[in-house]
C-alpha cells in the first residue's frame, strides 16, 4: 500500500522560485497528498498556489515567522493532512528529478529509516555540493566523491527535502521557533541524535539549492573552517543560536573550534569591530538569552 507524503514548504518574497517548486513537487513520480505552502513575505503568491497541479493548503502569515516558525507551521500543517510521511521544502529549493521522492521512500523502507535526507546541489552546477560534508578527512563540494557513499548515516543538512514519518515530531518536537534563523536546523538534527532515532543523508538523490559557498572560510588549512554569513542580520542568528546550541548540548569541540577559529579568522582580517560582534552575538547565546525574531534585537 501507498504511503502518503504531504509537502510542508515556507516562502518568504520568492514568487519565481515558489512557481519552479511547485511545479517540480508535480512532477513527482511518487504522488503528493497535498502541499502545506506558508507565506511569511510581503509578496503573496496565493495566485500560484492556487495554479499547482497538487493540492495546496495555502496559508498566509502576516508575522515573519523565520525559517523555524515558518516550518513548524507548515509542519503541523502537513501533519493535520493525516499524511504518514512530511518532505520539507523551502521555497529556493526544488528536487532535481521527477524520482527524488520515491529515491528517498524506497531508501526509508529498504533501510528502516524514519528520516532521510537528500543532498543539495548547486543550480548552476549540479556536480557540485551547495553544503560540504567530509569525506575520508577532508571537506568537499564534490559531488561525485559523496555520491559513491550511497548513504552517511547520522548526518543530514537540514530541512531542504528532510523526508521525515509524521510520528517523529511527536518524539522530538518542532523546529524550535525561538532560533528565527540559522541553527533551528542543526539543533533539530540533535535532537534526533539525542532521541536515539536513526537517520542519515542518501547520497543518490538530490535537490537543488543556491550554495552557501561564500559563507565557509578556512582558517586552518582543511583543518579548520568557520562559516560567517553574508549580512549583520544573519550573522547575529548564527553566531548566538551557535552559541546556545553549543551549551545546550555540551559541545566542546565546536566550544574548542569556534574559541579558536573565530578569533583568529577576524584577527587576520584585521576587523576587531567583526570580532567584537561574534563575541557579543555568541555570548548572548551561550547566557541563553534574547531569543525571538529581528524586531527584539534591534535589526
Amino acid at each position: 500500500m501507498q504511503e502518503t507524503v504531504a509537502v510542508a514548504a515556507v516562502t518568504f518574497d520568492r514568487p519565481d522560485d515558489v512557481q519552479t517548486l511547485l511545479g517540480a513537487l508535480s512532477a513527482q513520480t511518487s504522488p503528493i497528498q497535498s502541499i502545506a505552502l506558508v507565506d511569511s513575505g510581503s509578496r503573496d503568491v496565493a495566485a500560484l498556489a492556487a495554479q499547482s497541479k497538487t493540492p495546496v493548503n495555502y496559508i498566509r502569515s502576516t508575522t515573519n515567522l523565520g525559517g523555524a516558525g515558518g516550518f513548524s507551521l507548515a509542519i503541523l500543517s502537513a501533519m493535520a493532512s493525516g499524511a504518514e510521511w512530511i518532505w520539507i521544502m523551502d521555497d529556493d529549493a526544488h528536487p532535481e528529478d521527477p524520482d527524488c521522492l520515491g529515491g528517498l521512500l524506497e531508501a526509508a523502507r529498504s533501510r528502516g529509516l524514519d528520516v532521510v535526507v537528500p543532498i543539495i546541489v548547486a543550480p548552476a552546477d549540479h556536480s557540485k555540493l551547495s553544503f560540504p560534508f567530509r569525506v575520508e578527512g577532508h571537506t568537499t563540494h564534490d559531488r561525485a566523491a559523496v555520491e559513491k557513499l550511497e548513504f552517511i548515516p547520522d548526518i543530514g543538512q537540514f530541512f531542504n527535502g528532510a523526508l521525515i514519518r509524521s510520528s517523529v515530531f511527536f518524539r522530538v518536537g518542532l523546529p524550535d521557533l525561538r532560533l528565527f534563523i540559522r541553527g533551528d536546523e542543526t539543533d533539530f538534527m540533535l535532537r534526533l541524535r539525542h532521541a536515539g532515532i536513526h537517520f542519515g543523508t542518501v547520497t543518490t538523490v538530490a535537490l537543488s539549492h543556491p550554495p552557501g559557498w561564500d559563507e565557509v572560510q578556512s582558517v586552518i588549512g582543511d583543518r579548520l573552517h568557520v562559516l560567517v554569513p553574508e549580512t549583520e542580520f544573519k550573522r547575529y542568528f548564527y553566531f548566538r543560536n551557535r552559541g546556545h546550541l553549543t551549551r545546550r548540548y555540551r559541545r566542546v569541540r565546536s566550544l574548542v573550534a569556534d574559541l579558536i577559529g573565530y578569533p583568529v579568522y577576524y584577527l587576520r582580517r584585521r576587523d576587531p569591530k567583526g570580532l567584537a560582534s561574534w563575541a557579543r552575538a555568541y555570548a548572548v547565546g551561550v547566557r541563553g538569552r534574547s531569543f525571538g525574531p529581528p524586531s527584539d534585537q534591534g535589526f
